[in-house]
């Protein structure tokens, strides 16, 4: 994600009008918007590993399996953010056409360059969503997934999963094998061996 230099802020909506006929995506934060950059392979395979079990098992059941071209708006004033993946089973997103407000499930793929702002100000953002059950990091250059959920009062707790484990997604009661995220992925470590 890259500022745009643009100095004085804008409005939501103001947002939303303007980003709409440009031809790159722009994600939207405290009055100002951000230029989003693309991703390597292993991070688009492993969204799309994600989003086939996704579908597949939710197919049916009235949920929206969503990839990263989807706008999540925190609320109707923002933030506005483009999530690797996610769901929402809300009947008050069934007939959304640009933005989604209501997920249980968000995911976002780590790279370098996004992963403190993921684990850090996006994250706080997307706690303020009251339908969100689970936020999800998985790493693209190692095989780890880490996903988030509240507990009965509302405190986010960690749930960590490595090579061999079984990754449940109690947000959209799904488990499988993590091996599964990183099907025919080339991990950075591994690429030069």
């Amino acid at each position: 994600m890259v500022a745009m230099p643009k100095e004085a802020k804008i409005t939501p909506q103001e947002y939303l009008d303007w980003e709409e006929k440009q031809p790159i995506k722009y994600e939207y934060m405290d009055g100002r918007v951000f230029a989003m950059t693309g991703g390597t392979i292993p991070h688009n395979e492993i969204a799309i590993n994600l989003t086939m079990a996704l579908k597949t098992h939710l197919r049916g059941k009235g949920c929206k399996v969503l990839i990263a071209d989807a706008k999540l708006g925190v609320s109707e004033k923002g933030p506005f953010y483009y999530p690797d993946v996610m769901v929402s089973c809300d009947a008050r997103d069934r007939r959304a056409t640009k933005v989604i407000y209501h997920p249980c499930l968000v995911v976002e793929v780590l790279s370098p360059g996004t992963e403190a702002f993921n684990r850090g100000k996006k994250f706080q953002n997307y706690r303020r969503i009251s339908t969100l059950k689970e936020y999800v990091l998985i790493d693209a250059e190692e095989m780890m997934v880490e996903c988030f959920r509240p507990n009965k009062n509302g405190v986010w707790g960690i749930y960590s999963y490595g090579e061999g484990d079984e990754v449940n997604l109690t947000s959209v009661d799904l488990s499988f094998p993590i091996e599964m995220l990183y099907e025919d992925v080339v991990l950075e470590g591994l690429e030069e061996e």
